[in-house]
């Protein structure tokens, strides 16, 4: 007998339709030959939607709220984590126009740069104007998340962007970032060293800097006596055993410490592995606030002033210093980065690149033999909506997640420059 005809299956055809043709062949099969075939569809294979739980997994993975300052709040800040996503809108502000572009691409989501709750609310109402955000995007059904110093602090965030837009290499961080590292120790039996060592990576741990899957390992005995309930791995219960043991160390970042320790439970053979966490003091150079290398050659400050114009796509600048003493050495922070002065003066810096520059910042800039371009807080961070975008977009494919990016065209610099 040949084998049973199937009906017709086009690119249209949903998962549940595959899935009938799938119990088709299982019945026919079955009765044809009275034992139980299995038809992989591999194509027909149900895609899970998308939720919003997924997309701040997304973002957290590279720019982990443990990233953001104390003062800052990040994260969802509206919505059901969920509630299914198939659209993103990625803007630096949530305002009305923000709302309106949203509403009309039919958005599940806003990732914007700035976040719309900041200080506690006493109260939500029409007669507020952060309130009424609020309360339109909850009758939208659209969620809010914010990507703010986390996004500024991150390998490959905001201000790398900015460095590479103001020809800045060999960009690093102008202050290094006091995020949460761990020191993890585990004691290991002889010959399982590279299993737990190998799930403990796979987890996220021994990352440091650029290089990952930093680790140490040195030889010891170690001593324990099972208990008369245990089903030890090694020794008997009620006798001393001394094992030879490896004492194998690594590094562990805060927003990993969870799901490391759980698959190093996994992975060790004892019922009860002996590991130690130690919180460690360590300042992470590789991640934190601004950015500070070299431009390719010396510029004067006037023609630097000009290139920075000209790449962040504005007709305001204002300078501090004297137009044409020659600058090389860059610090760079998007938004409000007069906070960073005397770490830009402290590393040799010429010129700080930022934006609202207060007069008094302008002051202690003059005295420190530090020249300012004050390129305004929208121009130096409207960048994030691009680099935010490709960036998720990228990540999303890896993960095969449905979801798509769009980025904001909304978005204006709320300031307007008049020349006499």
């Amino acid at each position: 007998m040949g084998p049973p005809s199937l009906p017709k299956v086009t690119h249209e055809s949903n998962c549940t339709a595959a899935e009938d043709i799938f119990n088709l062949v299982i019945k026919e099969s079955a009765t044809a030959t009275g034992k139980l075939h299995f038809l992989f569809l591999g194509s027909m294979k149900r895609r899970n939607p998308a939720r919003i739980q997924d997309l701040i997994g997304l973002i957290h993975t590279d720019y982990p709220p443990a990233l953001a300052e104390d003062w800052d709040n990040v994260g969802l800040q509206v919505g059901d984590p969920a509630a299914p996503l198939e659209r993103v809108l990625i803007a630096l502000d949530v305002t009305e126009a923000t709302l309106a572009e949203a509403e009309s691409c039919n958005v599940q989501a806003i990732i914007a740069h700035h976040p719309l709750i900041f200080r506690p609310l006493k109260s939500v109402t029409p007669l507020d104007p952060n309130s009424r955000l609020l309360m339109r995007a909850i009758s939208a059904n659209i969620a809010i998340i914010a990507a703010h110093t986390n996004l500024d602090c991150g390998a490959d965030g905001l201000n790398d962007w900015l460095a590479t837009r103001l020809g800045i290499e060999d960009a690093q961080p102008l202050q290094g970032a006091a995020l949460p590292l761990y020191k993890l120790v585990v004691y290991v039996p002889v010959g399982h060293q590279q299993a737990v060592e190998s799930a403990l990576f796979a987890a996220g741990a021994g990352t440091i800097g650029a290089y990952d899957h930093c680790s140490f390992a040195s030889a010891g005995t170690g001593r324990f006596r099972p208990g008369a309930t245990s089903t030890p791995f090694i020794g008997t219960a009620g006798q001393d055993s001394t094992p030879a043991e490896i004492r194998l160390e690594t590094i562990v970042s805060a927003e990993c410490v969870t799901k490391v320790i759980d698959k190093l439970r996994k992975a060790h053979p004892y019922e009860e592995p002996a590991y130690d966490l130690f919180l460690l003091q360590n300042r992470r150079n590789d991640l934190g606030l601004g950015r500070i290398g070299r431009l390719p050659q010396a510029l004067s400050l006037h023609d630097y002033a000009r290139q920075i114009a000209a790449a962040l796509g504005t007709n305001s600048l204002r300078l501090v210093g004297d137009p044409q003493r020659l600058v090389r050495k860059v610090a760079c922070c998007g938004g409000s980065g007069t906070s960073l002065l005397f770490a830009a003066q402290r590393q040799g810096a010429d010129l700080l690149v930022t934006g609202d520059v207060k007069y008094h910042d302008a002051r202690n800039a003059l005295d420190l033999g530090l020249a300012l371009v004050d390129a305004g807080h929208f121009a130096t961070e409207v960048l994030m909506v691009a680099g935010l975008a490709g960036k998720l977009r990228v990540a999303a494919q890896a993960r095969q997640l449905p979801v798509e990016f769009i980025e904001s065209t909304s978005g204006q610099d709320p300031f307007l420059s008049i020349i006499p």
